[in-house]
């Protein structure tokens, strides 16, 4: 946010944001109902390892069919992996590898087919317009931190949602004309820069069940995470 503007002009720049964050999050051509509002309570507890042992999303289930078909449906090349236990809880089930969702995605691995298709959604619904009618130009790479990775949430002994592949770090994103928008240096930075990225998290509030920023904690403070892990409802 930039604190050099005149208190009038930002609130006239902030209720801009405000409206177009709206507009774009609950654009008519999303594929993704909108999910629970928006919370400012931390994150609720991911179920225990054993306790998911009944809620697991299988290659083998009608659950995972209908999904992947909703990808196909909407021209999102992927590829089906096998379903795969790593040992410590860490898990693979009823993942896809995407391929093609309309524009270039770094460091994708195993995502559950749900976050996949939500993340497809963010892409075509969210990412794009806010590009073009914020920075002009249209988004030519996504890049992100990945998908899968056996670890805990910090500072805790839970497992994080990227442990099933159930979670993506987004880090930054290339534009059409060579601008570079990363978290890192956007979140605080030029106007445009900073109104993309807020606007870019509101839509995905509308479609992950847990959405963190830099303004949840310093650990953040280079990506936003997205995860459909948790109760839902969590954007910070």
């Amino acid at each position: 946010m930039n604190a050099a503007l005149p208190p009038r002009r930002f609130f006239r720049w902030a209720y801009a944001g405000l409206s177009l964050a709206l507009m774009l999050a609950g654009c008519s051509g999303d594929m993704i109902p909108a999910g629970k509002r928006i919370s400012h309570r931390p994150p609720a507890a991911r179920p225990s390892v054993s306790a998911r042992d009944d809620l697991v999303y299988r290659a083998d289930s009608a659950a995972f069919r209908q999904c992947a078909a909703q990808l196909s449906a909407i021209n999102v090349r992927y590829s089906t992996l096998p379903d795969q236990s790593f040992g410590g809880g860490c898990t693979t089930y009823g993942a896809v590898k995407l391929i093609d969702i309309g524009v270039q995605t770094s460091n994708l691995g195993a995502m559950t087919c749900p976050l996949a298709t939500n993340f497809a959604a963010w892409a075509r619904y969210g990412v794009q317009p806010a590009a073009r009618l914020i920075l002009g130009s249209d988004v030519v790479r996504i890049e992100t931190f990945g998908t899968y990775n056996c670890r805990t949430i910090a500072s805790s002994t839970r497992l994080s949602e990227h442990a099933h592949g159930n979670a993506v770090d987004i880090s930054a994103f290339l534009l059409a004309d060579g601008r570079r928008i990363s978290v890192t240096n956007g979140w605080n930075g030029d106007r445009q820069a900073a109104q993309f990225l807020r606007v870019v998290r509101a839509s995905a509030c509308k479609r992950f069940r847990t959405v963190l920023s830099p303004d949840y904690d310093p650990s953040h403070r280079d990506h936003l995470h997205f995860d459909m892990g948790g109760r839902g409802g969590y954007c910070r």
